[in-house]
């Protein structure tokens, strides 16, 4: 069982990073005459690091949804429990903030402000996603675990609530 999910769940993250966090980023850099920096400076290392630790939190959300959730990360083929373990003790969308990261440091590496905006719409557009669709489907799916994990865990900022 868990192999499968396992599957499942590489198939479709491989395909969403291939497409918003390498394929369409790489596209508007070419579409924008930007090309790799000649030397390695501080802008560009602070890039790497940040992408880095971006891609590290989005990879370790996509293993503990097919882990601790049994499911994947699409929104067609969700955990079947709800995850509040990893890094979704901290922040309920860790996943999309490793994702914008990895997208600000590669605009940060590039020093392009073409993908600076692209990662900001991307967090915009996820924004709107997970307010006008996820979040609704969460409380239908889970009902009061979600509620009691939305008043306990912050939407986008690490921390904690105070419990009431």
């Amino acid at each position: 069982m868990i192999m499968f999910v396992l599957i499942r769940t590489i198939t479709y993250s491989a395909l969403f990073i291939g497409l918003l966090l390498i394929y369409l980023p790489t596209r508007l850099l070419s579409w924008s005459g930007i090309v790799r920096p000649a030397t390695i400076a501080t802008p560009q290392i602070a890039g790497m690091v940040l992408s880095l630790l971006g891609a590290a939190l989005a990879l370790w959300c996509i293993f503990t949804f097919a882990f601790v959730g049994r499911g994947t990360p699409a929104p067609f083929d969700p955990p079947r429990r709800l995850v509040i373990r990893g890094p979704y003790r901290f922040v309920r969308n860790p996943m999309y903030i490793g994702a914008g990261l990895a997208l600000a440091g590669a605009a940060l590496f590039y020093g392009s402000w073409q993908l600076a905006g692209y990662a900001g719409l991307f967090f915009l557009i996820t924004h709107i996603f997970v307010v006008a669709y996820e979040e609704p489907t969460l409380r239908r799916t889970f009902a009061q675990d979600y509620e009691v994990y939305c008043q306990q865990v912050r939407r986008w900022w690490p921390g904690f609530r105070k419990s009431a």
